[in-house]
């Protein structure tokens, strides 16, 4: 493959920015201690461990770290039934689409997610860190969880494969069966709440669904007799969960606030549909 110059010289040129403190301070020492070679030798050094340092940082980083697992696990749970599928590629794109990722993001999205496919690898190299600082932040450890529930659910429904993994991911993140089989009860409820969504709206006008309204009781997690009252601390607690600007203070990547208000908007329009219906009784 053919190497442009141009190109060649752009990235050089930012990759000595980027650690150009190193280079600095490495270079001022080597020349005070060794002249014109210390100059060079020091500025080279210096440069390696402003390097070292600042990926040391990144991995450190629980936004790199989220960002690192998402498309890594992502990855392992396209594969989990031998062959990835048109939907799950699908539905990776349209993720790195939503967080409107630069170029270079989204090529480390890809060898993520690429990585993740291999069949010896193992999540828990890229979960063990992030369960370590996002320990306790439930609405990270959800929010993480909810996105790998949708890839699996990419294909129209979770293997038994898929969900083994789905398992896995939640015992690394130090999360309940209980909290697994509830959070699996509530993607399905809304992946039933779109579907029927979209359905309703190529129908005439006045068509009602009345599966909609049971999905929607199921996307906030509570039993169609439930009160008023219920109903509104389920949908209020949600809402808290899934709140962008608080997600991104405990360590959402920044990129991933669109998924977390795709998510509250689901849930409201949920609520909507709850409170429409009880009003009409």
């Amino acid at each position: 493959m053919a190497i442009n110059p141009e190109q060649f010289g752009a990235g050089l040129g930012q990759t000595l920015r980027e650690h150009r403190t190193g280079l600095v301070i490495g270079g001022l020492i080597g020349l005070i201690s060794g002249g014109l070679f210390g100059l060079v030798l020091g500025g080279g050094i210096g440069f390696m461990i402003d390097r070292w340092l600042k990926g040391a940082v990144r991995k450190l980083n629980p936004r790199e770290a989220f960002f690192r697992a998402t498309f890594a696990v992502m990855g392992k749970i396209a594969k989990a039934d031998g062959r990835v599928s048109e939907n799950e590629i699908q539905y990776a794109r349209a993720v790195m689409t939503r967080m409107n990722l630069d170029e270079r993001r989204r090529q480390e999205a890809i060898e993520l997610f690429t990585e993740g496919k291999r069949e010896d690898y193992d999540i828990a190299e890229v979960l063990r860190p992030l369960a370590a600082m996002i320990r306790y932040h439930a609405p990270l450890k959800l929010m993480f969880v909810e996105v790998q529930l949708q890839a699996a659910m990419s294909d129209g429904e979770i293997s038994q494969a898929e969900l083994a993994i789905i398992r896995q991911v939640c015992q690394l993140l130090m999360m309940t069966e209980r909290e697994v089989a509830a959070l699996v009860a509530r993607m399905q409820a809304q992946q039933a709440f779109e579907e029927h969504s979209f359905h309703s709206h190529q129908q005439p006008p006045g068509y009602n669904d009345p599966r909609m309204l049971k999905d929607a009781y199921g996307v906030l997690g509570v039993d169609e007799s439930a009160s008023d009252a219920e109903v509104k601390k389920a949908y209020r607690r949600l809402m808290s969960q899934h709140h962008p600007d608080k997600l991104v203070a405990k360590g959402l990547p920044e990129e991933m606030m669109q998924l977390a208000k795709e998510k509250t908007q689901e849930i409201q329009a949920a609520y909507d549909r709850i409170k429409d219906a009880r009003k009409a009784a």
